[in-house]
C-alpha cells in the first residue's frame, strides 16, 4: 500500500501482517531496514524537533501507532487501515524470528528489567536465538555499545529507549549496527517484564490506552498527554477546516 501523510508526516499504511511480512522479506534478502512507529506525542514532539523529524523520516517502515492518529487519519479523510501497536509488532517478530532462526539482540531499559525481558521472551519462545542484551544506559561510549551489537551478528535489534534519543540513537549508528532490522520499542520491556501493565483490550480499542498509562503514572505523564492531546486536537482542527474550505 502507498505511503500516507497525516499533518505532513509521512506514514506507511500496513496493516500488521503485511508489516510482518515486509520486515520479514527484507531481513531474508539481507536488506537494511529500519523501523519506526508514530504516536500522536511523537508527531506533536517532531513539530519541534529537526532531528526527530529527520530520524523518523529516514525509517524506511512508519507505522500507525495509537487509535488518536488512525482516527486523526480518518477524519482528514485518509485511506488508514490498523492501528500497528509497537508491543505488539515486538511480539509478532520474536515469534517470526524464532521460526526464521533470526538472532536478536534486546538493548534499553534498565539491566533488571532487560534481563527479565530476556528470561520471558525466552520462556515464550524456546528456540528463540538470543545474540545479546545490554542495558540503556550507556552513552558515555555510544561506539563501544555498537560494536557489541555488531559483533553478535544479530539480525533484528530491539531498542527500548525513551523517544527521541531511541530515534536519533538508531539514524546516527544505523550504518555500523550490522542488523538487518532495528526498531525502537520504548517502554515495551518494562511491559514485557511486568513492570507496566497493558490497558484492557476495550480501552485500547477506544483509544484510552494513554488514560490508563496516565492513571499508572500520573506523576510523569500528565504533562505529557495535556500537552501533546491538546497540540494534536488542534492541529487536525485547523487541517480540517484547510480541506473543507479550500485552503492550502
Amino acid at each position: 500500500m502507498s505511503r500516507i501523510e497525516l499533518l505532513n508526516c509521512p506514514m506507511d499504511n500496513l496493516t500488521m501482517a503485511a508489516t510482518v511480512s515486509k520486515i520479514d522479506d527484507a531481513i531474508g534478502a539481507g536488506e537494511f531496514t529500519q523501523h519506526v512507529v508514530v504516536n500522536v506525542a511523537k508527531l506533536v514532539q517532531m513539530r519541534d524537533d529537526p532531528q526527530l523529524r529527520e530520524a523518523v523520516e529516514q525509517c524506511d517502515i512508519i507505522n500507525i501507532d495509537g487509535m488518536g492518529v488512525l482516527w486523526g487519519g480518518k477524519l482528514l479523510g485518509l485511506p488508514v487501515t490498523e492501528r500497528v501497536a509497537g508491543v505488539d509488532l515486538f511480539f509478532a517478530l520474536n515469534a517470526l524470528a524464532e521460526q526464521r532462526g533470526y538472532r536478536v539482540f534486546y538493548l534499553g531499559a534498565t539491566e533488571q528489567v532487560v534481563e527479565h525481558t530476556v528470561r520471558e521472551m525466552q520462556g515464550r519462545h524456546p528456540e528463540l536465538m538470543l545474540a545479546g542484551y545490554l542495558h540503556g544506559y550507556f552513552w558515555d561510549d555510544e561506539q563501544a555499545v555498537v560494536e557489541k551489537i555488531r559483533q553478535s551478528r544479530a539480525n533484528l535489534l530491539f531498542v527500548a529507549i525513551s523517544s527521541p534519543k531511541k530515534e536519533t540513537f538508531i539514524n546516527r549508528w544505523r550504518e555500523q549496527l550490522g542488523v538487518e532490522f532495528v526498531m525502537g520499542v520504548g517502554g515495551t520491556f518494562d511491559v514485557v517484564a511486568g513492570k507496566v501493565t497493558r490497558a484492557p483490550q476495550w480501552m485500547q480499542n477506544c483509544g484510552l490506552e494513554w488514560l490508563y498509562r496516565l492513571l499508572q503514572e500520573p506523576g510523569r505523564m500528565w504533562r505529557r498527554y495535556l500537552f501533546s492531546n491538546s497540540v494534536f486536537a488542534c492541529l487536525l482542527l485547523k487541517a480540517k477546516w484547510r480541506q473543507r474550505f479550500g485552503r492550502a
